[in-house]
């Protein structure tokens, strides 16, 4: 059985999503890949983008004359990440 993610591995799993699709992600792509609801997803994306560890960008297209919004990191989420996984490492090696 599997065990249910924290709400800092949840945060995680968002920035680590964004980062692995080259740093900019639909928002659609991010519910997918991070395995979150729509509902869940922007709850989360709220908190982040409060805390700028993501951005929000939104292009118009000439053609189509349709907006396109993606989700990006931001240094600061970038630097959540690396720490992340420093205190992962920390704690997997006194096994906790």
């Amino acid at each position: 059985m599997s065990t249910r993610r924290s709400r800092l591995e949840l945060i995680f799993d968002i920035l680590l999503a964004i980062q692995n699709k080259g740093g900019r992600i639909k928002p659609t792509h991010l519910m997918y890949k991070s395995n979150l609801s729509h509902k869940l997803l922007n709850a989360y994306l709220d908190e982040l983008l409060e805390r700028e560890l993501v951005r929000v960008d939104e292009e118009t297209s000439r053609k189509k004359l349709k907006s396109t919004k993606t989700v990006a990191i931001t240094e600061k989420g970038l630097s959540f990440l690396a720490e992340f996984r420093r205190m992962r490492e920390f704690t997997d090696a006194f096994g906790l």
